[in-house]
């Protein structure tokens, strides 16, 4: 099924049909469009007999979007923040956790000094998505971090990208189709000391008593 973008954040119009895109003109089949509506869920419109007038129901559409004052905040979020680099943003973020005790703080502050920052410090706000997520993921396990820190690093980051995706940065979240890192702590295996030798029983004596010494 072929599929016609429009301009960003128009939305695409396309036919469940076979008839490749270049007969749609001439095909019997109706069309259908797709778009964002206010609340920034995918929705489907059909019954278009023919592309102006899906075209122009698109562009309805996105007009009324555009106009509503939640957008439009929604807009100026977008031009503040999209700029940001990532470690501006996240000291913006890092004010809003008053939940976070002092000890949780500091591990915060730890998985971004040593794992996030360095990945990801200059970067701007608005060019993550799932390719730049899943590629410090395999950096992190290249760099030999252990499963532990590689999952909570991710965690944070998740925390943090999910933020910027609510405050309408995305519009698809950057985090769609990343595969986390595998740890489960229930296979975390903790070693037994070892012997410092072989286990000996006590020497008996002639009377099966163990000799006193």
């Amino acid at each position: 099924m072929a599929t016609i973008n429009l301009v960003r954040g128009m939305g695409s119009f396309f036919k469940e049909c076979e008839h490749p895109e270049s007969r749609w003109p001439r095909c019997p089949h109706e069309y259908k469009i797709r778009y964002r509506n206010a609340a920034g869920r995918q929705t489907e419109e059909s019954c278009f007999a023919t592309q102006d007038k899906a075209k122009s129901r698109l562009a309805e559409v996105y007009q009324a979007r555009k106009n509503n004052p939640q957008s439009q905040h929604k807009a100026a979020r977008v031009q503040q923040c999209s700029p940001m680099q990532f470690h501006e943003y996240v000291a913006e973020w890092k004010a809003g956790q008053r939940d976070l005790s002092p000890s949780s703080l500091r591990h915060l502050d730890s998985l971004l000094v040593h794992h996030l920052y360095p990945a990801f410090r200059s970067r701007r706000m608005g060019t993550f998505d799932h390719k730049v997520v899943e590629a410090v993921i395999q950096t992190l396990a290249r760099n030999g971090v252990g499963l532990a820190t590689q999952s909570n690093a991710f965690d944070k980051l998740k925390s943090i990208l999910l933020d910027a995706h609510r405050l309408g940065l995305y519009d698809d979240s950057p985090l769609d189709g990343v595969k986390p890192p595998q740890y489960d702590p229930k296979r975390a295996v903790i070693p037994s000391a070892p012997r410092s030798g072989p286990y000996a029983p006590p020497a008996m004596t002639p009377s099966g008593s163990s000799p006193i010494s």
